[in-house]
């Protein structure tokens, strides 16, 4: 199995400034670096490296994507807002998304790797590919920049790709603890994109993801919420991806199976209150391995999204991508057993409840795609 690999060390040049936690510079609030830092995607790249993972790995070498492209999903307006203020040097896009001096182009680079990895899985070069994304991707809506986001990868990816005819039903499965609002906007009406998010209830962005956000008009039915409780640990997130997930890709049958693949709902993350390891990651990229081999020919990418634990970020990353390349390295997570020790990792009746409102979802699913054929 070819496992294609994406990075480039100029992601790690977007600068998002000063901050405390995620609080601007102020009077009484002391100057530190910001969360959305380049130290957990750097210390990831490097423990691939250093573990011999690389060796196994398909280095996949990207390019930015263009105007054009960004023009499919987002507007002009927008576009040029980016361009502005990362010449101007800093400042903000939108709620909390930083920009600094040559912002925009790396958000094209950026944008770019996750391009190029959907891009070598449909054309044949690699079974499934990882891309280090880096600014991330599923908060930026059409016309804003938010979360850390200033543009959508994966909708800017995959508009690209069906342009270019080389995809054509597209499945998305979000595991971030932050709801992916921006991929659910840019694809709200459109078959052909199957979205799923599983995330921490009313997290980020507030009022968005609830289980009732099914899509419109002939999108209707094709978004899928899944806002788990705060403190779900693994059994909530396994039984999510058993009982929702995979039935919904099943029914779905996707060309393509794309996990936007934030580390935020591990049990050290700053911003989340779940708890998973990196162990349990481990077990849901597997899921996503023989769900794609089902499902969509084995055509499965995965692109960076959040992680704010700088120290863990790297055991649950490296987990997947040795998943990916089915090639386990000496690697030993430190914490992983602590994490499982804690109590509520197994499913509690008031997530089991939340999944069992999801299921009701999947009928909507499959009328919609009986109709269709």
């Amino acid at each position: 199995m070819a496992t294609g690999y994406v990075f480039h060390e100029q992601l790690m040049w977007h600068d998002t400034g000063s901050s405390a936690d995620m609080m601007p510079p102020g009077r009484f609030v002391e100057p530190g670096r910001h969360l959305e830092s380049p130290g957990s995607k750097r210390r990831l790249n490097n423990l691939i490296q250093v573990s011999g993972l690389a060796r196994h790995l398909v280095p996949i070498i990207p390019e930015p994507v263009s105007i054009e492209d960004l023009l499919r999903v987002h507007t002009q307006r927008h576009v040029d807002d980016i361009r502005t203020l990362s010449e101007r040097g800093s400042g903000f896009a939108g709620p909390q998304a930083p920009i600094g001096l040559n912002s925009f182009d790396i958000a094209l680079l950026s944008a770019g790797t996750t391009y190029a990895a959907m891009r070598a899985v449909l054309t044949g070069r690699v079974d499934n590919a990882y891309a280090l994304a880096r600014p991330p991707g599923h908060h930026a809506e059409p016309d804003q920049a938010m979360g850390n986001c200033l543009f959508s990868n994966i909708g800017v990816s995959v508009r690209r790709l069906q342009h270019e005819g080389l995809l054509g039903r597209a499945a998305v499965v979000d595991w971030d603890v932050h709801h992916g609002n921006g991929t659910e906007t840019v694809f709200y009406s459109d078959p052909s994109v199957l979205t799923i998010s599983v995330h921490q209830d009313n997290l980020y962005p507030t009022g968005r993801g609830a289980l009732g956000d099914n899509g419109k008009g002939e999108g209707e039915g094709y978004n899928i919420n899944i806002p788990l409780p705060a403190g779900s640990g693994t059994g909530a997130y396994e039984a999510t991806f058993d009982r929702i997930v995979a039935p919904a890709l099943r029914a779905y049958k996707p060309d393509l199976v794309i996990v936007a693949s934030g580390f935020d709902a591990s049990g050290f993350d700053p911003l989340g209150r779940m708890m998973l390891n990196s162990e349990c990651f481990r077990r849901l990229a597997a899921r996503m391995v023989a769900l794609a081999a089902e499902t969509s020919q084995g055509r499965l990418m995965m692109t960076h999204e959040g992680g704010y634990s700088e120290g863990y970020v790297p055991f649950c990353g490296h987990a997947v991508i040795e998943t990916l390349a089915n090639h386990r390295t000496e690697v030993v997570d430190p914490l992983s057993d602590h994490i499982d020790e804690w109590a509520g990792q197994e499913l509690q009746p008031h997530q089991a409840d939340v999944i069992d409102a999801a299921e009701g979802l999947l009928a909507g699913l499959r009328q919609r795609l009986a109709s269709a054929a």
